[in-house]
């Protein structure tokens, strides 16, 4: 029974959900570092919000971990590249909180335009500044949207309903998606000019690191008012300050700092700024939402291998999953099966699918060629670590997929590049269950792929086989299955054959002496 350890506090209702599943599960929190150390080979799964922090270190003691699951958005808390490296699959849940975020920026978008804390806090000190806080309306405003994903779009959706235009800048926004969400697609320096409002909807990545720089905020209109309800480190705090004080910036509201928890910072006690303590996911029905899908997702792993809103992994829904499970199978055959014949550096590797396969999620496929490639080499190597080390070697992977059906309803081909040419072997799924090897290195066989095997190239010449069994025999091996291909008759020709004991140096010696014997190799499956 998979066993997972919740180490935040979470809603009840999340452990429910893990036993009703099947899953055992403890709830230990407020553990130090070295504490969750001791005790986090035990599990399974890891179920986190803010306050573990899964770093390298405890990542080396999870010596049974498989799934770490972060109930929300942000995994600033997890070392992702660790956690990739040691075939451990991360998790969040970025649309339990989406609803809640957006109306926080909402909210803060509101207070910026009338004053709001400001206003309060001079009411309730015994004033009356009736004409000291003069607001502006949100009707006929420009709203600039940075980031027009899923929480970016629900912004949109509230803006338009207060009957705000909306302006938006995401290089992943296409002109369909934006024209369906009633924004107009513009450039980030058009956003910047034109904007009434700002708020930001986006991750803190390389490229969005500062994007309201202190160039950028130099070029918006003047009395623009900002919103960050995303990410600290999205804007120049530096910047945002002198833009507040020279009165070029007309209100800025953030929920987010670079460095949290925000205890001091130059922002606080400037005119015009409004703050917030990260409260952006603050709702009871956002955490119990969090809390909820991040049991269903990690339970769906464990349970069925369905993967949900992984950042380091292709998704695999539960209900793909059976469908895709022989195909990743047949994948992993075929990559372990050329990873251990390829000869000579290898630089890159195409996985292609036709027929039936063409119409399946193709990243399992590959994930789980590269997995059986690699671990010929590792056996720390699964399909969650594979393609980041695949990538870490500067292995150039690519993805065909052709609609058309060939000699088989089915079929995955897997070809390498190598310094000594390219290789290939392909295969098909027997009643869409059983993988079978049907080509390899452009000669037609068919063969179950499994247990200990002989490969031996040859020229076709009358007798060899029989050479061949009788030299098997006096080595005291006994066949299980015997496959057979040749280019042409009197040209190279393959056997590949499976035996009941892996193959020694002795045999291949043996089989090697024998006349017109190219190559021999033992593999194991």
């Amino acid at each position: 029974m998979p066993k997972v350890l919740i180490s935040d506090k979470m809603d009840p209702n999340a452990a429910a959900i893990f036993r009703a599943r099947g899953v055992e599960v403890d709830e230990i929190t407020g553990q130090t570092p070295e504490e969750l150390m001791a005790i986090i080979g035990q599990y399974d799964g890891l179920a986190i919000r803010s306050s573990t922090k899964v770093t390298k270190a405890i990542l080396e003691h999870a010596t049974n971990l498989k799934v770490i699951g972060r109930a929300g958005i942000g995994v600033d808390n997890v070392d992702i590249p660790a956690a990739s490296a040691k075939g451990v699959v991360v998790m969040n849940t970025p649309f339990g909180n989406s609803i809640t975020t957006a109306e926080h920026a909402i909210a803060l978008m509101f207070a910026l335009a009338r004053q709001l804390p400001e206003a309060d806090a001079s009411t309730q000190a015994g004033k009356w500044e009736k004409n000291r806080f003069m607001g502006v309306e949100l009707t006929s405003k420009t709203l600039g949207l940075i980031g027009a994903g899923n929480i970016g779009s629900i912004v949109a959706d509230r803006a338009l309903g207060l009957k705000m235009k909306v302006i938006a800048y995401d290089p992943f926004l296409t002109p369909e998606r934006a024209l369906e969400m009633g924004v107009e697609k513009v450039t980030l320096d058009d956003l910047l000019a034109r904007a009434d409002f700002i708020t930001l909807h986006t991750p803190l990545t390389d490229q969005t690191r500062n994007i309201l720089s202190e160039a950028n905020l130099a070029k918006t209109k003047k009395g623009v008012r900002i919103i960050n309800c995303a990410r600290g480190g999205l804007i120049d705090e530096a910047a945002l300050k002198a833009g507040l004080d020279s009165g070029h910036i007309g209100g800025a509201a953030l929920d987010v700092f670079q460095t949290e928890p925000a205890k001091d910072s130059p922002l606080f006690g400037t005119p015009g700024f409004i703050s917030t303590p990260h409260l952006g996911a603050s709702t009871t029905e956002a955490q119990v939402n969090v809390a909820l899908q991040v049991a269903e997702q990690m339970a769906d792993f464990l349970v069925t291998g369905g993967i949900t809103n992984a950042l380091n992994v292709p998704s695999l829904s539960a209900e793909e999953a059976p469908k895709l499970k022989p195909y990743m199978a047949l994948a992993e055959k075929l990559g372990s099966l050329i990873g251990q014949l390829a000869h000579g550096a290898l630089s890159g590797i195409s996985v292609e699918v036709e027929g039936a396969a063409a119409q399946l999620n193709q990243k399992p496929i590959t994930s789980a060629v590269l997995a059986g490639m690699m671990r010929v080499h590792s056996d720390i190597v699964n399909m969650v670590n594979a393609p980041f080390l695949a990538k870490e070697r500067g292995i150039d992977v690519r993805e065909i997929r052709h609609d058309r059906e060939g000699d088989y309803h089915t079929m995955v081909r897997v070809t390498v590049k190598t310094d000594a040419g390219d290789k290939s072997v392909a295969g098909t799924l027997f009643g869409d269950a059983a993988p079978r090897l049907v080509e390899l290195f452009g000669i037609k066989v068919e063969a179950d792929l499994a247990g200990h095997m002989l490969y031996v190239v040859n020229e076709d010449a009358p007798g060899f086989i029989g050479r061949l069994g009788t030299t098997l025999g006096e080595s005291g091996v006994n066949i299980g299955t015997f496959h057979l291909g040749r280019r042409s008759a009197g040209g190279e020709a393959i056997v590949l054959l499976s035996v009941d004991e892996a193959v020694t140096n002795d045999l291949i010696a043996n089989v090697r002496a024998l006349p017109g014997v190219k190559t021999v190799m033992g593999l194991s499956f």
